[in-house]
This record gives C-alpha cells, structure tokens and sequence, in this order.
C-alpha cells in the first residue's frame, strides 16, 4: 500500500524553512530524495557550519568542503539569509587549509544577513574583519567569539539595524568599542562576556533604545586599566556588571531598570566601598538589586585569588 508524500507537494519556501532547522549536512542529503529536493538545501535561511564537519576528512575532502561552501554562499538565484553560524572553533588562519573565512562572511552580507554568529579559533593577536560587516544595513544581530584576541574595529562603522551585539572572550579598546556602540542606532541588548576592555579611559553607553545591558569583563586575568564608565540610558530593563572597581561613574536617565546585578572585584588598595556607593546611586531606582563585592588578593606566585 503506497503512501503519498504530503511533504513534497508543500511550497518551496515552506519546505526551505523546514531544511533550515536541520544540520548542514541533513539538509544536502534531503538532495537525493527526488529532482525536486534536488537544489533545495541551497535556498535555506540558516547556513551552520562547525568543526564536526570536518571530522574525519581528508586533506582532499577538506577540499571539496572548501568549495562546497563557496557554492552554496554564492549558489545562482540565492534568497536572502537569516543567519550565517561558524561555531565551535573554525579556525580563521589555518595553514593546512586556508578557509576564506573573510570571503564566506563578505558572501554572506551580500546575501542581506541578518545574524551573524561567529565562533572562531587560530587567530593571533588581533583579528581584523571585513570592514563591509560594519556597514551592513541588514543586519540586525551580531555575535562575535574571538578566544582572545583583540577586534580591530573600522573607523567607519555604520549599523543602522543592530538590535543585538554580543562580543565574547574578546580584547577591544576604548576607542573602538565606543565608535562601535555611538553607531549603533537602535541597539536593544549589548552584552560582553569574559572581555578585556583595554586601553580606556572611558566607556561610554549612551543608547536611548536599549533595553539589556551585560557588561562581563575578566577581572583576574587582565588588571590595572581603570575607566570612566557612562551610561545614559532611559529604557534599560536589565543591567548586570562584573569588574574591578572603576575610577568613576556616570550612570543617570535609567528610570526603567527594573533589575540589576552588580558584581565589584577590589584589588588591596582601591576604595572599592566608595565607588559602590556610586554605582549604586546611578541605579537607585532600580526595583531589584543583587550586589556582591569581593576581594582579589595576589599571592606570592602571582596567582589571584577571590575572596568574599
């Protein structure tokens, strides 16, 4: 008894969709099912790639997903993208391959992206991006993993779209990182997670939109660059900080935050109860407040430890 194939006979783009939500390689295997699904794969709205991938292959196989890659971000009548992903450590200089990273995330723009979500090994000290990723107009979330090194950020930048911005295990300076968020326009939720802000004497956080604000930065690790920090920013719902003590703060117009979560690291001679107290006025009506203020002590060996 034969049973008919529903799923076949649904739209294209429906069909796309559904492809969207499997692996990468789930979805070029659906390309053998009939002449129909044949091409399919190459019009889905999430591309995904990541190093299991790659395991397993040989240099000529590595090859062959190089190029791959290229076709499928260049591929003929191509549809817009919903989110281009390189995750779990695509290595970014890799002698043994040379991936274009560069060329996939340009391909990608050019496809009117909206997230960019990247995840990236094997940098060196400083990773510098396709300056066009700072000027795309599509684009509307943006993540960045860069295991440490420093992102080097256009003098030109221009996200008119960007609601999401996320920086993760990532070195910026002062300049850059303001140039960043001044021009961002309609930013909702900014966040940095285990980052190194470097060479600042101020961050400055004056966006009317935003909503979410997580400022992670590692404090053990990287010590002794003190900053002014600024926010104006009259619809912010939810902050959360994690720092050393800084040299001054400016909080005001933050009237709509409803919860904040405050985590202050003191070194042995900063007057960590004072700037407190500061902070804490910038946010004095916030509706709920979590606040911790440990000590960092440094030991003979030269290795800190916390204590509460």
């Amino acid at each position: 008894m034969c049973s008919e194939d529903r799923i076949s006979i649904l739209p294209d783009h429906i069909l796309c969709h559904i492809l969207s939500f499997l692996p990468i390689k789930e979805a070029v295997r659906t390309s053998i099912i009939s002449t129909k699904w044949r091409y399919l794969f190459a019009s889905i709205s999430t591309i995904e790639f990541d190093r299991c991938l790659l395991s397993g292959l040989t240099d000529r196989n590595v090859d062959s997903f190089k190029n791959f890659v290229d076709r499928l971000l260049k591929f003929p009548d191509q549809v817009s993208l919903d989110c281009f992903r390189l995750s779990d450590g695509i290595s970014w200089n890799d002698e043994d391959h040379d991936f274009d990273v560069s060329g996939w995330i340009c391909a990608a723009l050019c496809r009117g992206v909206r997230e960019i979500d990247l995840h990236l090994d094997n940098l060196g000290d400083v990773l510098t991006l396709p300056a066009v990723l700072f000027t795309c107009h599509s684009l509307v979330t943006l993540k960045l993993n860069a295991e440490g090194s420093k992102i080097e950020v256009p003098s030109d930048v221009c996200l008119g779209n960007l609601k999401t911005l996320q920086l993760r295990n990532s070195v910026v300076d002062g300049d850059s990182i303001n140039r960043l968020i001044s021009n961002c326009h309609v930013l909702e939720d900014l966040a940095f997670f285990e980052c190194f802000l470097a060479y600042a004497r101020e961050l400055n956080i004056q966006t009317p939109s935003l909503k979410i604000l997580v400022l992670e930065f590692d404090v053990v690790e990287y010590r002794g660059f003190n900053y002014v920090l600024v926010i104006n920013a009259p619809n912010l719902v939810y902050f959360q900080y994690t720092d050393a003590v800084a040299e001054g703060y400016a909080l005001s117009n933050m009237k709509s935050l409803e919860k904040a979560d405050i985590s202050i690291y003191r070194f042995d001679s900063s007057d960590c109860e004072t700037s407190a107290t500061h902070l804490i006025q910038g946010i004095c009506t916030v509706r709920s407040l979590s606040l911790t203020i440990d000590e960092v002590r440094n030991l003979a060996c030269g290795v800190s430890t916390l204590c509460a």
